[in-house]
């Protein structure tokens, strides 16, 4: 088995060929001014003419040291003043976390290693040792004495769902080979080439920022000499990275090493918990402009909810009586509520502070002010759209010469209790009357689907003729009911297509303008990104857009399913609910019901209505009710 000293010794030899990648290019910068000097000192002594060729050379070289010296100094510059990227987290003070400290502290005296600096935890699973020493990431420091350039110990980054998912003792053994790392950290020669290569990507990144041709033609240069190096030195850097994860993992062998392989099975299953709970619990939340303001809590829900499900995850709910690594931490709340904050503005962009726009909801109200919303915002959208579609949908290519024609004066939307694929006409008198203006409310007793006998005696509208009402005014709009949306796509097999491609754009046109409002937002209170780069204008958020590619088809059928949601909880007794794996769910006598996607697909896919219409009798919902829209 190779000992730390082993890769330590391969990751140096691959940070002294970085380092001479770096004298190389130092000493062709110098190469004119090398020459110019032997040319004037020739001169000078008279070993080298003074007249003719060799004053044209004197001159030719003088010009050309000047230009390389300029143009090496405003690299340097550029290289020495880029600031490098710095990873978004959550600082963590020493006050407000004695304990993990302590913890850290003491598996780095258990390894022999340097303690790092600080903690900081990031949204994210995963771990690390970042450098924060570049002059910019914090205040200014003592000037050092002459000599050698001391490092300093790196910063432990910790992914905050490790600290609320795993226990203590799992925390120690996950944490033993990154903070192995500090040792090989530590070396001057391993610092000053990840120094180097810090500065090189820092250069890179403030060259593709430049704007202005007067800051850009300078930077362009600089940026492509800073990318000709870094493709010069990249074989080492992989190589002296590996060498040092390499030295860090065979020094934490001897800690915890047994305790460290169940560690790893819990990081692929909080990266699967971490995963569904931002992509279907936060981001709708995000969407609406709320932010749940305990998913670090929320992802051991999550977590345990898979457990229950999953049986090769059965056994790791049976560590939650042990002592969590959360409780390491003076304020579990208050870190996790900052950690939630700066996960939506990774993974969505949003605003840096909480305000009227972009305020927190706990998970109590989650169901109530995040579900139940969504699917009214849904609901109003898809009615919307339905109203700007033609009052005729696109010729249906199996109908027969022999079919009668539907009627041109009623909208060709919905009537109560409508049969799935009826023409409008083959209803006769059942049609006018149904779609009269003068019919009862909605809370009156309403005729059977299949029945087509005349209204009862009394009723507005009984005695008229058919069509007299819409003759006399014209007729308004259908009202937001669910049999509205299922008739008119079943009835007409075009309007799926176009309905979905008008959600589409109605869907990308709210975005594009949120989006706009957020940038403006974010000009306005002049908020920036820590780690960004030189302009706070240029943050790049998010960094990791966790949106969905969704297709019309898709869009529709969330669309055609929030109404159905609405629908059931108006008029059936149901009630929203959250699902920590799946999101939004629709809860049934307090039972969520998972069956409610084949029907809608088979609508919105087929036109077939009798699979959804046969789920909403079994649940008792009305969809010939209007629904409360938002």
């Amino acid at each position: 088995m190779a000992s730390p000293e082993t890769g330590v010794l391969a990751a140096r030899g691959r940070a002294l060929a970085v380092l001479r990648v770096r004298g190389a290019a130092l000493a062709l910068a110098l190469l004119p001014a090398a020459v110019a000097v032997v040319l004037l000192v020739g001169g000078a002594t008279g070993r080298l003419g003074t007249e003719g060729g060799w004053a044209v050379a004197r001159w030719a070289v003088g010009s050309l040291t000047v230009l390389s010296l300029l143009l090496a100094t405003l690299v340097s510059v550029v290289v020495a003043r880029a600031r490098p990227a710095l990873s978004p987290s959550v600082p963590v003070a020493e006050e407000a976390a004695p304990d993990l400290y302590r913890l850290v502290r003491d598996l780095a005296d258990r390894l022999d290693v340097p303690a790092p600096s600080a903690i900081a935890l990031t949204p994210d699973c995963d771990s690390w040792l970042e450098d924060r020493t570049h002059r910019a990431h914090g205040p200014p420091r003592p000037a050092r004495r002459a000599g050698r350039r001391a490092p300093e110990a790196p910063v432990l980054v910790i992914g905050s769902p490790f600290l609320w998912w795993m226990r203590v003792a799992e925390l120690r053994a996950l944490l033993a080979p990154v903070v192995a790392g500090t040792g090989p950290s530590a070396h001057p020669d391993i610092a000053a080439a990840r120094r180097f290569i810090r500065g090189l990507d820092a250069a890179a990144g403030v060259a593709a920022r430049a704007r202005g041709p007067l800051r850009a033609l300078p930077l362009r240069f600089v940026g492509r000499v800073a990318r000709l190096l870094l493709r010069a030195v990249g074989d080492h850097v992989v190589l002296m990275e590996r060498g040092v994860a390499a030295a860090a993992s065979e020094r934490a062998q001897g800690v915890d090493y047994g305790l460290r392989i169940v560690a790893q099975e819990q990081v692929g299953l909080a990266y699967a918990g971490w995963d569904r709970l931002l992509t279907r619990v936060a981001l709708p939340a995000w969407r609406m402009g709320r932010w749940p303001s305990r998913l670090d809590a929320g992802v051991v829900s999550a977590l345990t909810e898979l457990s229950r499900r999953d049986r090769l995850a059965q056994g790791f709910a049976s560590r939650l009586g042990e002592r969590p690594a959360c409780d390491l931490l003076e304020e579990p709340g208050t870190i996790d509520r900052a950690a939630s904050l700066l996960a939506a503005r990774l993974f969505h962009g949003g605003p840096a502070e909480p305000g009227p726009n972009w305020s927190p909801v706990a998970w109590q109200q989650y169901p109530e002010e995040i579900v139940d919303r969504k699917w009214r915002l849904e609901a109003a959208r898809l009615h919307r759209v339905l109203d700007e579609l033609p009052a005729a949908g696109p010729a249906d290519p199996d109908r027969t010469p022999a079919d009668p024609p539907a009627t041109t004066t009623a909208p060709p939307l919905t009537y109560a209790g409508a049969r799935a694929r009826t023409p409008a006409a083959s209803h006769g008198e059942g049609l006018p009357r149904a779609l009269d203006p003068a019919a009862p409310p909605p809370g009156s007793p309403l005729r059977s689907r299949r029945s087509e006998a005349p209204a009862p005696a009394g009723t507005p509208g009984a005695g008229e003729p058919p069509g007299a009402a819409e003759a006399a005014a014209p007729a308004p709009l259908p009202g937001p009911t669910l049999a509205r949306v299922i008739d008119r796509l079943a009835r007409d097999p075009g309007s799926g297509d176009l309905l979905a491609a008008r959600l589409g754009a109605e869907v990308a046109r709210e975005e594009r303008e949120e989006a706009a409002r957020q940038a403006t937002r974010s000009g306005r209170d002049g908020t920036a990104d820590p780690g960004r780069g030189d302009d706070p204008a240029d943050d790049g958020l998010p960094l990791f857009p966790l949106q969905p590619p969704r297709t019309a088809r898709e869009l529709l059928a969330d669309h055609v399913t929030a109404m159905v949601c609405c629908a059931a909880v108006d008029t059936a007794g149901a009630a929203p609910g959250l699902d920590w794996l799946d999101g939004p769910a629709l809860l049934v006598d307090g039972a969520r019901r998972a069956d409610l996607g084949r029907p809608v697909l088979s609508l919105v896919d087929d036109g077939d209505a009798e699979p959804l219409r046969g789920w909403l009798h079994r649940i008792g919902v009305r969809p010939e009710k209007p629904v409360r829209l938002a």
